[in-house]
């Protein structure tokens, strides 16, 4: 990536970041995320800040139309072949993380444990509670909720609750009531 590029995103990162938080800045916030590189399908709200690591990761973000972000969002977002793909209307609480990359448990001395970015892929109206961690090669499937602090490692079905250290489905939420 070239140095023009990366001071770019660094430029309208810091200044997306930086916004006041005001109700007037956070529906214009995403307009210099998408000049930051993140790719945007439409109009979303972002309340910021967004941790985009490494720097150059940003076109390695979509986020759909209608999707909301709260504060402190990571992604960890380093290959263009392990992108994060956000749906339309998913709603996503403070402190997530999206981290593609994971690393091998077994050590080789002189190369250490290795890594591998997987994508990871959030359907459209999901709702992601705070400081879930979502690992790569994961699908968050359509209408899904994903609880607070859940660290999700495998793949969620649509409509389904799920939580837990790893994540486990807790209940279907297809016969579910809208505040059940």
């Amino acid at each position: 990536m070239s140095a023009f590029k990366i001071w770019k995103e660094s430029f309208f990162l810091f200044l997306a970041n930086f916004l006041p938080r005001i109700p007037r800045s956070d529906r214009r916030r995403y307009l210099w995320y998408r000049r930051a590189g993140v790719r945007m399908e439409g109009r979303c709200k972002i309340w910021g800040p967004l941790t985009i690591r490494p720097l150059g990761g940003a076109a390695n973000i979509f986020i759909g139309s209608e999707s909301f972000l709260n504060t402190e969002i990571r992604f960890g977002v380093p290959s263009p072949d392990a992108p994060v793909h956000i749906g339309s209307r998913v709603m996503i609480g403070p402190r997530v993380m999206f981290e593609t990359v994971h690393h091998g448990l077994i050590y080789e001395p002189g190369k250490g444990r290795g890594a591998r970015a997987l994508p990871i892929v959030v359907e459209d109206e999901v709702w992601i509670g705070a400081g879930a961690i979502i690992a790569g090669g994961v699908r968050i499937g359509r209408g899904s909720v994903v609880a607070a602090g859940a660290v999700v490692t495998k793949n969620v079905e649509p409509y389904t609750l799920v939580g837990g250290v790893p994540a486990r489905m807790i209940r279907d939420l297809k016969e579910e009531s809208a505040f059940a």
